[in-house]
């Protein structure tokens, strides 16, 4: 059996006590053995990110996940603070910045359009893929793998068993990167990693 690979779900969203489909994706992955749930927000509610504490929970993981929702094409602030202040030069890229070399990252979003309106016939004309490229260049300048992003569309129209599924997948797609049950060459090109979890996750 291959050896589980640590995952870090840096968690962030401003209003969880209004979230119809974070907070259960988010409850589904608490406890799971090897899987550590940072909240941001939570941890840091003044925005004073503690850089070498974030630094050392990035040593102590090999996959790493931005979940979050989808603000303006993006992430909540929070993560672009996280960002402008722990992926440091020198540490996280440049000449002698290898800390993150060889990891992987990827995005875990939900957002309240429809998959047909984030196309280039759609109202927000590109993919949320697309629309991600500063992050997935993020993670290739820190020499990080970056794969497609878990993504529930149409969120303030979903039911409550219809976000129970779209949990137990994320589960399931938590556990199988851990478990290194996922085909990364499979999933590396697909607009979103669970258009179809069958084809990316080896039983």
């Amino acid at each position: 059996m291959e050896k589980q690979k640590p995952v870090l779900i840096l968690f962030g969203h401003p209003a969880l006590r209004r979230s119809r489909v974070n907070r259960v994706l988010v409850n589904a992955v608490r406890g799971l053995d090897g899987v550590t749930v940072h909240d941001l927000y939570e941890t840091y509610p003044e925005l004073d990110i503690d850089v070498p504490r974030e630094q050392r929970l990035l040593d102590e993981h090999e996959i790493v996940i931005f979940q979050h929702p989808f603000y303006w094409y993006s992430t909540p602030s929070i993560f672009k603070e996280w960002q402008d202040l722990v992926l440091e030069h020198g540490w996280a890229y440049g000449r002698e910045g290898r800390a993150l070399q060889g990891k992987t990252l990827l995005n875990a979003i939900s957002t309240g359009g429809a998959e047909e309106a984030y196309s280039q016939s759609g109202s927000d004309s590109y993919t949320v893929r697309e629309l991600l490229v500063p992050i997935e260049q993020t993670a290739r300048l820190c020499g990080m793998e970056y794969l497609p992003p878990f993504v529930v569309h149409g969120t303030h129209s979903l039911n409550a068993a219809t976000i129970g599924r779209h949990a137990a997948d994320y589960r399931r797609t938590v556990e199988a990167l851990r478990d290194g049950a996922l085909d990364v060459d499979a999933a590396r090109d697909r607009p979103r990693l669970n258009l179809d979890l069958d084809a990316v996750i080896r039983s």
